[in-house]
């Protein structure tokens, strides 16, 4: 079975990779904005799964181990735990990376412009991410 490892330097890789996929949309976005759409999701996906294992979200974190992996189904439900601690803008910002997702990359309708204003809502979930992990006491590991 799959074992979710929820430690702090997990946490920390999966923020590394949403640093990443946030910079790689960013270099895509004016030559390829179906692909530079899909990179800011994925920055999205590795944010909540670093806040879920954070705030030590057992609920969500227990039926990823279950089922092996992580659905749409736990990161919606990790998405409005998490909006629960920091705000609501939380699921606005999730919401603008699941429209990237759809939108932008599945159905390749966004120009560049598009992906840009969308791709800042979910900058700031990355930013605000980073802050709480190197924030010892906000992050409960």
């Amino acid at each position: 079975m799959f074992a979710v490892d929820a430690d702090p330097a997990t946490a920390e890789k999966h923020l590394d990779l949403a640093l990443r996929f946030l910079e790689e949309g960013k270099a895509l976005v004016d030559r390829d904005p179906v692909q530079a759409s899909e990179k800011p999701y994925k920055a999205a996906e590795e944010v909540v799964k670093t806040l879920t294992i954070c705030y030590n979200l057992s609920e969500v974190l227990d039926v990823v181990e279950e089922k092996g992996r992580w659905t749409v189904a736990e990161l919606e439900e990790a998405v409005e735990l998490i909006s629960k601690r920091v705000g609501k803008w939380f699921i606005a910002s999730w919401e603008s990376a699941n429209y990237l997702h759809v939108w932008g990359f599945h159905e390749a309708k966004l120009d560049a412009e598009a992906v840009k204003i969308r791709a800042r809502y979910v900058e700031k979930i990355v930013l605000e991410a980073k802050k709480i992990v190197e924030d010892k006491a906000t992050c409960t590991h």
